[in-house]
């Protein structure tokens, strides 16, 4: 090795150590971030130390998404490594599918038989033990099953929709499991769902909630009876996030509004707010542009109309049903909410306690399988 060589190779080792080493000390000196808009997530903080923490190896592990999480520029990096894997042509990024037109896609993993029972066990238990409250049951396919063309080449969309008809073949007979696939993939070349977010989209909500109508018993509007708006063109959701793609087009979102509208209340029983609209419009100027229904998720909601025909209904849902709810509120004169994930009470008692006769479990197929919380119907 001759001089200039290795004058090169000292160069390039200075360089890197510098680079590091004000790397490291930028970090140390910037304040911790609380929150990512581009991921829309909390982010990680520093893990408090103690010798038995590391002892256990509890420690190691949090530091190092603290460190992951709190990197300088973190989303720069993110946004140059999917670039770069997506010139190479790598097609799945963090459990989401690049598809065609640049349709991002979330990938579906089969849920353990054990888990799927545990669900489909605290459903059955639960409806056995209300015998009159009449229930209801719709799993929502998600972009990954509807969108099937969109999907790159070797990759299966049937896990999806096989486990939820294992779910419905497994529900007591006298649960009514309302099979929305027919409907949406009739409808699939219409834009039911968005294509930087996991959520369907109003459109598809609406075509939801025709399917519903007939489970549910009430004569449903037409399209024409609503006034559809578009709030924003620039809408980039989970999936987005998750990519961290910087060549992706936004979304829009719309709201369909009726014609003909009725008064209503909407109280957040958990922030003892009541409001007179189901939309939060200043979530618009947000990152989580969809949080403008129902300003988001909580653990119960309930909305009173002027309707005077005394029917009831209880959603327990996750955040699919946020876009659906607002065409309910004309056929009720009373609806409850309740987020498993966040709700903390006997919902057979609340029922019991709000003379409720109907209820209706609303989720996307993905967060069934992967929501814990839903086995707590039983307990």
């Amino acid at each position: 090795m001759n001089s200039y060589e290795k004058l090169y190779k000292r160069i390039l080792a200075c360089l890197l150590s510098l680079f590091i080493g004000g790397m490291f000390c930028i970090n140390v000196f910037t304040p911790n971030r609380t929150y990512s808009d581009s991921e829309n997530r909390m982010l990680e903080q520093f893990p408090p130390f103690s010798i038995q923490n590391l002892l256990e190896k509890n420690f190691t592990p949090t530091y190092e998404k603290y460190i992951s999480d709190q990197f300088l520029y973190r989303d720069f990096w993110i946004s140059l490594k999917s670039n770069i894997d997506r010139t190479i042509g790598k097609k799945e990024f963090n459990g989401v599918y690049l598809g065609k037109n640049d349709i991002l896609l979330q990938k579906f993993i089969r849920p353990e038989k054990q888990d799927m029972n545990s669900k489909i066990n605290a459903i059955n238990t639960f409806q056995l033990a209300n015998p009159a409250v009449k229930t209801h049951v719709m799993l929502v396919p998600t972009a990954i099953s509807m969108l099937k063309d969109a999907l790159p080449k070797y990759i299966s969309s049937e896990d999806e929709l096989f486990s939820i008809n294992q779910v419905r073949k497994s529900l007591n007979t006298d649960i009514h499991f309302i099979d929305v696939y027919p409907l949406l993939s009739s409808k699939r070349q219409e834009e039911l769902y968005y294509k930087t977010d996991h959520h369907w989209t109003t459109k598809g909500a609406f075509y939801a909630y025709l399917e519903l109508s007939k489970s549910l018993n009430f004569n449903p509007h037409k399209k024409e009876s609503f006034t559809i708006n578009k709030i924003t063109h620039h809408f980039y959701g989970s999936l987005y996030s998750k990519t961290g793609f910087s060549h992706i087009k936004p979304d829009s979102i719309e709201l369909h509004e009726p014609k003909e509208a009725i008064d209503y209340k909407v109280a957040y029983m958990d922030e003892g707010v009541t409001s007179n609209s189901v939309y939060e419009m200043e979530n618009i100027k947000k990152k989580d542009k969809y949080s403008v229904f129902f300003n988001g998720n909580h653990p119960l909601v309930k909305m009173t109309t002027e309707n005077t025909n005394g029917k009831k209904l209880l959603v327990i849902k996750d955040s699919y049903a946020n876009a659906l709810l607002p065409f309910l509120l004309p056929h009720y004169s009373e609806i409850h909410v309740i987020d498993l994930r966040y709700f903390n009470e006997d919902v057979a008692l609340y029922l019991q306690n709000n003379n409720i006769h109907e209820l209706l479990l609303l989720y996307n197929a993905m967060t069934f399988f992967e929501d814990p919380s839903i086995t707590n119907l039983s307990n």
